[in-house]
């Protein structure tokens, strides 16, 4: 006999667990019970989630007792320890954090991309794929299936809000304390805000930073071989060359990446298009000719992967350039848990 399995929304009070609950509302009802889980100084406070006022727990082991899906949204130090404790329980763990994302026993999900790897999940344990990664992987894995696709030449540009609600903290207070100001006084001003806040290494407002996440061998940084191995793991393409340069700009929420994508097949301008225009999670904005492509101001709040300014190389009939938007905090975070979260509930059924 079917029923609606139970399900925890861990870090519920966080930025991301705030839109879960939002995204929760709006969702197909699949759910029984959700139990609002968060630190214990968040316990007992209030948050209304299907139009039900829901009372916040204190993270225990106790809180995942008679609870069969949990959606973790806490920084990598609380996934790692926590994740195993609610699957030793028996429950399903997806994590949003970065703490399983390249463990070979820990699916990464993306479920317009790799629905079947849900089933794999030997630890109990789901992981979501990086922000930066989910805002172009649903376009590539699509061109790929039709393509197949060999070499990603990716630059980003990514919003305050990737860094946590101390980034957009800190772009509002530099944006603050930058207007009206003459364009002499700026860059002291910022910079004064910078050795204060210490969450960006440059002044943001008015400004971008090539540079997002921590140094890691060869002068990479974090965001950027997340990139790289993350699509290789998603796409199932282990020897996928490349190469990425992550750049934080002065936009609240919503990532965008210019993409530069070789396949093994020629591809057209035309196909692309056609073929992107009906894949589920992307919505098409590309006529170049009245100025229509996506930019953060358009997709921020909004669900799909947005692509535009799609051509194919000049140089390269197999390689095609464009343009994505995804909003960070919605399908780069608490949408793509909510969807993997959605296909272990339908095994309840």
């Amino acid at each position: 006999m079917s029923r609606k399995p139970s399900l925890a929304v861990v870090g519920a009070t966080g930025a991301v667990g705030t839109v879960m609950l939002d995204i929760l509302s709006k969702r197909p009802n699949v759910w029984g019970e959700i139990r609002l889980i968060a630190s214990a100084r968040s316990a007992g406070k209030k948050l209304t989630c299907r139009g039900e006022e829901l009372t916040v727990v204190a993270l225990s082991p106790e809180a995942f007792d008679g609870i069969d899906v949990a959606m973790f949204d806490v920084p990598d130090e609380v996934s790692k320890e926590w994740a195993p404790i609610a699957a030793s329980r028996g429950v399903v763990a997806v994590d949003n954090s970065g703490a399983f994302r390249m463990d070979p026993e820990v699916p990464l999900v993306v479920p317009e991309v790799n629905p079947e790897q849900v089933k794999n999940r030997p630890k109990g344990i789901i992981s979501n794929p990086n922000c930066t990664t989910l805002s172009m992987i649903v376009v590539m894995g699509e061109l790929n299936k039709k393509y197949k696709l060999e070499e990603l030449v990716v630059a980003s540009y990514q919003a305050a809000s990737g860094a946590g609600q101390s980034g957009l903290d800190v772009l509002r207070e530099e944006i603050s304390s930058v207007a009206n100001k003459a364009v002499g006084d700026v860059a002291g001003d910022i910079r004064s805000l910078v050795k204060k806040n210490n969450t960006f290494p440059a002044p943001l407002a008015l400004n971008v930073i090539p540079w997002a996440g921590s140094l890691k061998e060869d002068g990479h940084s974090s965001e950027e071989l997340k990139v790289r191995n993350e699509s290789r793991k998603i796409l199932g393409l282990n020897s996928l060359k490349v190469s990425a340069t992550c750049v934080r700009v002065p936009v609240l929420t919503t990532h965008s990446l210019a993409v530069h994508a070789v396949f093994a097949n020629e591809v057209s301008r035309k196909e692309a298009q056609d073929l992107l225009e009906n894949t589920a999670g992307v919505k098409l904005v590309d006529d170049p000719e009245t100025h229509q492509f996506p930019t953060p101001a358009d997709v921020v709040g909004t669900d799909p992967t947005w692509v535009g300014r799609i051509r194919r190389s000049i140089d390269n009939p197999k390689a095609l350039d464009l343009f994505v938007c995804g909003d960070n905090l919605r399908k780069g975070a608490a949408l793509n848990t909510a969807q993997i979260a959605e296909l272990v509930a339908a095994e309840f059924n």
